[in-house]
Formats: structure tokens, C-alpha cells, sequence
């Protein structure tokens, strides 16, 4: 009963997650710190997905914040982009890090390019040349964060099947 009250927990807060990262391409710390210790208070009872002790938990957490860190040094990542990433590690373990990070990417490289695709049409269309300005309204950039959090859902979904991918 605590697994699935605590998969639920993991649900919400990564739709949470994606749904601010879309709207305002922000998360915010509150949101991320919620998401941290309710990952931690499940790996203490081992109620996790994953279902992590604790030292497995903050140890899959620092390699998923050092990993994404480099990124944001480079100014081609948000700082909430790879505190989602760690908080990730939490929930996920070590052992799921890197295939989320590859669907991820993959996913924000589909959004980019769609983005790019309709950004140069509408141009186009309106102005009959390219458009210089790559923005959606306000918005800039891929969501991320959002990008993570879809691999992280269907991780989950695996995990709770009938011998899920343990």
C-alpha cells in the first residue's frame, strides 16, 4: 500500500514538473524540494519505485545532479533542468539515469525541431521570408525538465506492471 501511495506521489510530482516547465519553462524549487524528500522518506521505509534505501537514493541523486551539471556551467541548461535530474535519481535509481537521459534528449530534440519547423512556417506565411527570431511568444527554449519527466512516467508504468523491470 505505501509502494503505490508512493508511486502516485512520483506521478503527481513529475506531472507537476512537466506542467510548469510547459507554461512557464520554470520550475520551482519548492516543487523540486517536495519532490526530494518525498523521494527520501520513500527509499527510507524502501517503498520507492525502485524501491532504494536511502544511502542508494542520495548517492543515484549526486550522480544525476554532477551528471547534468556540466550543462548548466555551459549555459545550455537550466539549474531546475538538472535538480529534476537528481531528484530523478531519488526516485529512479542509478540504474535508470542514463536511459532517461537518452529518451529525454531525444524528446527535446523532437520538440526543438518541430518548434523550429513551425516557427519558420508561420514566418513564412506572414512575411514571406525566414524569420530570424526563434521564440514562441515569450517562451524560449525546450521545457526540459518536462522532457525528463515523460521517460520518468513511462519508467514507472514498466514498474508496476506484473514483474516490472526491476
Amino acid at each position: 500500500m505505501i509502494s503505490l501511495f508512493s508511486s502516485l506521489t512520483f506521478a503527481a510530482w513529475a506531472v507537476a514538473v512537466a506542467v510548469c516547465d510547459c507554461r512557464s519553462r520554470r520550475v520551482p524549487n519548492l516543487l523540486v524540494g517536495a519532490g526530494l524528500c518525498a523521494a527520501l522518506a520513500a527509499s527510507f521505509m524502501h517503498a520507492g519505485p525502485a524501491h532504494l534505501g536511502i544511502l542508494h537514493a542520495l548517492a543515484a541523486a549526486a550522480v544525476g545532479l554532477a551528471a547534468l551539471m556540466p550543462f548548466f556551467v555551459l549555459g545550455v541548461m537550466g539549474a531546475a533542468d538538472v535538480k529534476v535530474f537528481a531528484v530523478l535519481g531519488a526516485w529512479c535509481g542509478l540504474q535508470a539515469l542514463l536511459g532517461l537521459w537518452i529518451v529525454a534528449s531525444l524528446v527535446a530534440c523532437v520538440h526543438a525541431i518541430v518548434v523550429l519547423f513551425v516557427l519558420r512556417t508561420r514566418s513564412r506565411a506572414v512575411t514571406g521570408r525566414r524569420s530570424q527570431d526563434d521564440t514562441v511568444g515569450a517562451r524560449r527554449g525546450t521545457p526540459y525538465a518536462a522532457c525528463l519527466t515523460v521517460p520518468a512516467l513511462a519508467w514507472l508504468v514498466f514498474q508496476m506492471m506484473p514483474g516490472g523491470m526491476q
